[in-house]
This record gives structure tokens, sequence and C-alpha cells, in this order.
């Protein structure tokens, strides 16, 4: 090889390597942020995935993504949002409300979020048809869907007269879904005892409190704890003979009574979605916020037998999906 031919094949070289870094440099990176911990939600994170590879980003071929999981203490959030800014990413994708509070706080980055609480209410965005700001996102109403599982558990359990109401104190939006499940209870005359727990010694002390009081019912707030709780809370609802309502169907899967909700995973999906979008250079102000067409109703005869229920002919009518 001539001296020649050897520049030019060092130059061809040196330049492929700057290509390769170029290449590397500009691959848009995604931040993640959980609220709960990644091995309860790995298979939503996977529906993500899905939705962001519908448009035409895959994980660690042409697009990062980092994640950040508060395991369940929300103070971290705050934290984690401002480190994933600091990062310089290109969208973050904020899975429940406070997590999209916090990088609603932390930066001005494009946002996109997944929450079941209302977000013009929350003061994410100015409406659902246009968000404004940098936010945008999915919103499964879950919260919003309270007192219709106020109702169909009294249609359930009609001789309760009391029903508790399973909170996480540490929730952003924890008084005010409160507030709407207290109003839907009063209107049915039913008393609503308020239990509280935000670690799992205290569901265990709020099913304590829940036979303490008699109450003949519980309904669980809409909250990522309590998804990543749900195997425990079934068991103790199994344990003290306690009839349920969830607000996802995968605490029905898990052995629970009832569940009323949208789908999580459709959810997630949608989310993915909307941050390859963002990507591609939509912005989240234009982009409308997201809601459910369709809420399934999920019900459990093994477990309504175990707790010497029937379920009535009405329920069993209008239920998406029966567990025998």
């Amino acid at each position: 090889m001539t001296r020649r031919e050897l520049l030019l094949l060092l130059g061809a070289m040196m330049a492929t390597g700057r290509n390769l870094r170029a290449q590397q440099k500009t691959m848009p990176v995604i931040g993640f942020l959980g609220s709960t911990a990644p091995a309860v939600f790995a298979p939503f994170v996977a529906a993500f995935r899905q939705g962001l590879s519908k448009t035409g980003y895959v994980e660690r071929q042409n697009v990062a993504i980092e994640y950040r999981w508060a395991e369940d203490h929300y103070e971290r959030l705050p934290g984690l949002a401002v480190d994933l800014a600091s990062r310089k990413v290109d969208v973050i994708a904020a899975v429940s409300m406070p997590s999209a509070l916090a990088a609603k706080e932390a930066t001005s980055i494009p946002v996109v979020f997944e929450t079941g609480i209302d977000p013009v209410e929350a003061g994410l965005v100015a409406s659902f048809a246009r968000p404004g700001g940098n936010l945008t996102g999915v919103c499964m109403l879950t919260a919003a869907l309270m007192p219709k599982r106020l109702e169909l558990l009294s249609e359930l359990v009609p001789q309760a007269s009391a029903i508790g109401l399973l909170v996480n104190p540490t929730h952003s939006d924890a008084a005010r879904m409160i507030g709407d499940v207290q109003e839907a209870a009063r209107v049915k005359a039913l008393q609503l005892p308020i239990l509280k727990a935000s670690t799992e010694s205290e569901l265990g002390a709020a099913f304590a409190e829940l036979v303490r009081l008699r109450a003949g019912a519980l309904a669980v707030l809409p909250d990522p704890f309590f998804v990543n709780r749900r195997e425990q809370l079934v068991a103790l609802a199994s344990h003290h003979g306690v009839p349920a309502i969830y607000p996802l169907r995968e605490f029905v899967a898990s052995g629970g009574l009832i569940s009323y909700a949208a789908s999580i995973t459709t959810a997630f999906h949608l989310l993915g979605t909307y941050a390859g979008r963002v990507l591609k250079g939509e912005k989240p102000g234009d982009l409308p916020v997201q809601q459910p067409t369709t809420f399934e109703l999920v019900v459990n005869l093994r477990t309504a037998q175990a707790l010497g229920l029937t379920v009535p002919p009405s329920i069993l009518a209008r239920a998406d999906e029966v567990i025998e």
C-alpha cells in the first residue's frame, strides 16, 4: 500500500468515526418518569414501547429511554424530574399525576403524561382539545369513574350502609378525589369512612380499621402505589372477607372482586404514540389530550363465591368480562 493510499484509508476511517459519533449524539432520548416500581409496570412499559414503535422509534435502535422510578416515594419525583431535564432529554413521559406535576414544575421540555385525574382541573393543561404549553397526554378518567364504582358496589352489596374508601394521602389530588366520592356517597345516603395508606404496613392497618368500623365493602381510589401493591390488596380483602371494587382490571385478574375502568394498556400504547409524534416535531400544546371511549366492567365470579356473594344478573348482563 502506498503512502497516499494509507492516508486515504485513515481519512475514510476517521470520517466514519465522526459520522458514527454524530449519529449517536443525535439519537433522541426519552425520559420515562414513573412514580412506583418498574417490575409491576413492565407490561405497561411494553405497551408504551409498542406505541412508540408505531411511529418508527425502537428502543436502542434509533431512540434511547432513560428510566427514573420513585419506588412509591412521591416526594422523590421533583428531583428525578430535574435530573431528567438536566440531561436534556427530548421528551419526558410522565406516568401518574404526581409525575406529571413534577415534570411540569421542573422543565419546559415537552412532556407527555398518562394520568387518571382530570388534567385541566389539576392545572396541567388549558383544555383537553388545545392543551397549550409543553404538556399533553392521555387521561383515563379513572378518578371521574369513582361515583359509578360506588353505584356498582352498592348494587353488588345492597346491604352495605357504609363503604370504606381507601386513599393514599401522599397523592397530589387525594383531597379532590375524596371530595368527589363523598358527594356521591351523600347522594346515596352511604357512610364513607376514609382509610389512609401509603405504606405496606398501613394497608394492613386500614383493613383492620375497616373491619372495626363494620363497613360492608371497600372502594379503592386510583393510585400507582395501590397498583403496585395489588396482590397485597386483593389478599387483604380476601382475608378479611371484604367485597371491594378496584380502579383497574388488573386487580380483578389478580383475584379481586370487581373493577370498572378503561384499559391502562391502551393508555400506555397511546402515550408511546404521542412520545413518538413529539419526537417527530409535533408540539404537545397542539395535540389534544386523549380520553378513553370504552370502559370495561370485569367481575370475578370465583371471588364472589368465596365471599358468599351472588352477583346480580343486572351486573352480569353488563359485564365485559367474567372470570370464572
